[in-house]
């Protein structure tokens, strides 16, 4: 199941190099998404989830945020995929994510 949902962002962390000989090259977004609950009790709140996506070029595309970032984080509109894991469990992966329009201010009276 394919669905498009606005989170917080709180960071975004770019990984390139090379280990034993083989390179590697990714961008992870850290999205805040709700605690689950389990079979051995109930939950409250939220947690950061670590979402890789893209080579590190995709770090590039927020790099111009970095002297503004927000520290409650970025509202960002994201594309995930819900799959079936093993067991009950879930899959969630991020298929796209862009900066959320920002809603105009209100004008003090």
């Amino acid at each position: 199941m394919k669905f498009q949902n606005t989170v917080i962002c709180t960071g975004i962390k770019e990984s390139k190099g090379e280990y034993e000989g083989r390179a590697f090259s990714s961008t992870t977004f850290h999205l805040i998404v709700d605690v689950a609950e389990n079979s051995s009790g109930r939950s409250i709140g939220a947690v950061t989830r670590p979402f890789k996506f893209g080579d590190a070029t995709e770090f590039e595309k927020w790099a111009h945020l970095s002297k503004s970032w927000p520290g409650t984080g970025l509202p960002v509109i994201a594309d995930f995929e819900m799959v079936a894991g093993a067991g009950n469990d879930t899959k969630l992966t991020l298929l796209g994510i862009k900066p959320a329009p920002q809603q105009p201010q209100a004008k003090a009276a």
